[in-house]
């Protein structure tokens, strides 16, 4: 399929269209959308929850398959290229792009909540409910978000660069639905389906940013909370990752990605240094032996006889499973687009497996110093805002006005990257894959990526948000599930025809 560098495509066209009916039906009717969102998210968590579960867990498992059979050695590109970024900067990338200001706001909001608010076994504020609260926070956050991420990229850098396919969704299904259809029709609307969830996933998470930025000055300065501040605090950052899109892949998105691991590393080292360091790592090492013991169980996890639990697990797994899936579009493109060369197995194992670590480590520093605060009787974290917790445990240790600062820096930059990565990924998706959209296209999508995140802040705040990201990730699962079935279909058979491992016919 021959790509489209500049024009407008259909697909662009149709899918910016649906978004712009989005952002104008969310400003005039706010309580009707809000209302709308809310009982289609309801619905879908009663019914389709036990859905969610299992069908995140079977791209684990696909993933982690690949990650130990012998079709592991083949390569996401030609059999003798070379990866286009190093390591570090690869990582960098991949971790901005996926998590990175998701992990700032939810760092120490989730697992105080889980200890103090609302225990995933009903038990607050005890010890066992420590253990809980960091468990389950590293399951929202581990390898299973990850392997939402991972098969995605998987399967579009396989498609796109071994075997010379365009960089879109509809392309990974040929060997399943046929060139024709791929092209054609049904091609388009499966493409149209993985922008609109990308928008709404960038957007999502571009409204959680500007909530804790608001929610930093707030607590700094004494600053309003509010959509008026946080309509400045998008137009702000809308200037400035335009401005980084216009630079293009290799120098504005590499420049912050790096930036965005340095801060984060100084943030890290700064709280690690100068809070509970010893709870830190005994939580930290008790809490990763106590996650890999519950896995299995963690991940069928859907309280049949038991409403209440029911309603912790609608409310906070499912929604980050529906979550991860709204951002996997975006995210695996985008990781894609930057693994070129990388062997499967390789690809696999950094992706699944690094950023839940480092993940892990963050929880364990920031979740756990709020968790220790509390316990000790210092202070009460759990009684400030969600977007406030981050600046509470600030507030507690030496350096704190530091740490707000760099924090703030943090999350301003992880802003950008998401937002810049956004409109990279949402034009090669509707320019026919191109690998360098134009940058018309790319500033058009940042237009109107702030002003859908605008609509749903407008419309609900944070519950709009999630109640938005829910529905969206349910028709682009199934598509996953499609291309997770064209994958394992083509590349049985490349490995057949290559005679990797057992399929090598002189065994």
């Amino acid at each position: 399929m021959p790509t489209v560098k500049g024009n407008f495509t259909t697909v662009f066209k149709i899918s910016a269209a649906i978004m712009l009916v989005l952002v104008i039906f969310g400003v005039a009717l706010p309580d009707a959308l809000e209302q709308t969102t809310a009982n289609v998210r309801a619905f879908i968590a009663n019914k389709l929850g036990w859905y969610y579960l299992i069908v995140v867990t079977i791209f684990l498992i696909v993933c982690l398959t690949f990650l130990l059979t012998p079709l592991g050695r083949i390569k996401l590109g030609k059999t003798d290229e070379k990866p286009e970024f190093s390591r570090p900067t690869w990582i960098a990338m991949l971790f901005s792009a996926g998590m990175g200001i998701g992990i700032v706001f939810w760092g120490t909001a989730e697992p105080i909540s889980h200890y103090a608010l609302s225990s995933p076994t009903g038990e607050t504020g005890t010890d066992q409910a420590i253990k809980d609260a960091m468990r389950f926070t590293y399951f929202h956050w581990g390898i299973h978000a990850w392997a939402i991420y991972g098969i995605v990229a998987l399967v579009l850098a396989y498609f796109n660069f071994r075997h010379g396919h365009a960089g879109l969704i509809s392309a990974t299904l040929k060997p399943l639905i046929g060139e024709k259809a791929a092209e054609g029709i049904p091609g388009k609307v499966i493409d149209i389906l993985a922008v609109i969830a990308t928008v709404i996933g960038v957007a999502t998470t571009l409204g959680f940013g500007a909530v804790q930025i608001n929610g930093g000055l707030s607590y700094l300065f004494d600053i309003p909370t509010g959509i008026l501040i946080q309509f400045i605090i998008v137009a702000i950052v809308t200037v400035l990752f335009m401005i980084s899109a216009w630079t293009g892949l290799g120098k504005g998105i590499k420049i912050l990605s790096n930036a965005n691991m340095a801060l984060a590393g100084l943030l890290f080292l700064l709280v690690f240094a100068m809070g509970p360091t010893m709870f830190i790592l005994n939580i930290f090492t008790n809490s990763l032996g106590s996650y890999l013991q519950h896995l299995p169980l963690m991940s069928f996890r859907i309280a049949p006889l038991n409403e209440n639990t029911r309603e912790w697990i609608n409310a906070w797994t499912i929604f980050y499973w529906a979550w991860w899936i709204a951002w996997s579009p975006f995210v695996g493109v985008f990781i894609a687009r930057v693994s070129r060369g990388r062997s499967i197995r390789d690809f696999v194992f950094t992706v699944l497996i690094v950023p839940s670590v480092i993940g892990f480590l963050w929880f364990s520093t920031f979740g756990g110093t709020a968790i220790s605060l509390e316990h000790n009787a210092i202070d009460t974290i759990s009684s400030l805002a969600t977007e406030k917790a981050l600046f509470g445990v600030f507030d507690n240790i030496p350096l704190g006005l530091i740490a707000s600062i760099v924090a703030m820096c943090l999350i301003g930059t992880f802003f950008i990257t998401s937002a810049d990565s956004g409109t990279f990924v949402l034009g090669m998706m509707t320019t026919g894959g191109s690998e360098n959209p134009s940058t018309t296209i790319k500033l058009t999508w940042g237009v109107l990526l702030s002003a859908t995140a605008l609509a749903l802040l407008y419309t609900g705040g944070l519950q709009a948000l999630q109640n938005t990201m829910i529905i969206a990730a349910l028709p682009f699962s199934i598509i996953m599930l499609m291309m997770m079935i064209s994958f394992i279909k083509s590349i049985y058979k490349e490995g057949r025809e290559l005679g990797v491992g057992r399929f090598n016919p002189k065994k």
